[in-house]
């Protein structure tokens, strides 16, 4: 793989378009298979990741396209300042070649650039992510519970 093809940079609501078709083509597929016919719930949420002030979004381009983003915002915490992942995720047909593992490395390099000191994301344990998280250093945190309460 020749790192000279890809581009890491920070973008924002600007390129919601783009990423929106990126998030469709990834999340309503396998293994997911998410429902997001309702567009307007949908602007919402990416409005939610990208369009705040502490929204931090980073896309990865191959030769010019996105091809990878990574959404989520800068979160206070007692142990330094954390880059908390919403949506990770690579373009589908570029999966398997090494291109998420490239992304991750980049981003750390830019949010240690920010004086930001980690990393936080959830994922579910029963999806190919899972693996691929663990295979990139993050670590399972054996105490942290998720709770969710449907009303």
């Amino acid at each position: 793989m020749e790192q000279d093809l890809y581009e890491v940079r920070r973008i924002g609501p600007e390129e919601t378009e783009t990423i929106k078709a990126l998030f469709l083509s990834v999340f309503t597929a396998e293994p997911w298979k998410d429902d997001w016919s309702d567009q307007e719930q949908l602007n919402a949420y990416l409005h939610d990741l990208t369009g705040h002030s502490n929204s931090l979004t980073y896309g990865l381009y191959e030769n010019g396209k996105l091809t990878g983003i990574s959404m989520g915002n800068i979160r206070h915490w007692y142990t330094g300042t954390e880059y908390y992942i919403d949506e990770f995720c690579i373009r589908p047909d570029r999966q398997g070649r090494g291109l998420g593992t490239l992304f991750l490395k980049e981003i750390e390099k830019a949010i240690k650039d920010l004086g930001l000191t980690q990393l936080f994301l959830q994922t579910e344990s029963t999806v190919p992510a899972y693996d691929f998280y663990r295979k990139n250093g993050f670590n399972e945190l054996n105490e942290h519970v998720s709770f969710a309460k449907r009303i």
